[in-house]
């Protein structure tokens, strides 16, 4: 029903760039929120950026001044600057889209398969 699609990920050096991007797609009618998460080998999950649908953005404190996240043009596409990158910036980097297929509750969460990013020298 929903698509979720990743790319711009790779390998960059310490204290390079990358920018990721994320569209979903498919049966939407509204979006609350969407959010790029990452997980590294032997770890959990966790937040990386979130941006709701009024703009509100919230970060994680290990990448506050580092990384921004925005939305584009069209309905459905976020993007997450990421700079200064460290290495242990590397992980795979998840987008999360939260939808209503109607407009109003109940809210599904869809996630995309990810993105690896390799922060090495």
């Amino acid at each position: 029903q929903v698509q979720v699609v990743e790319s711009g990920g790779g390998l960059v050096q310490p204290g390079g760039s990358l920018r990721l991007s994320c569209v979903a797609s498919g049966r939407i009618v509204s979006i609350d929120a969407m959010g790029w998460y990452r997980q590294a080998p032997g770890k959990q999950r966790e937040l990386v950026a979130r941006i709701t649908h009024d703009d509100i953005t919230n970060y994680s404190d290990f990448v506050k001044g580092r990384f921004t996240i925005a939305k584009g043009n069209t309905k459905g596409t976020v993007y997450l600057q990421m700079n200064s990158l460290k290495p242990e910036d590397t992980a795979v980097y998840y987008c999360n889209a939260v939808v209503s297929h109607t407009g109003w509750a109940p809210w599904y969460d869809y996630w995309g398969q990810g993105t690896q990013v390799t922060v090495s020298s």
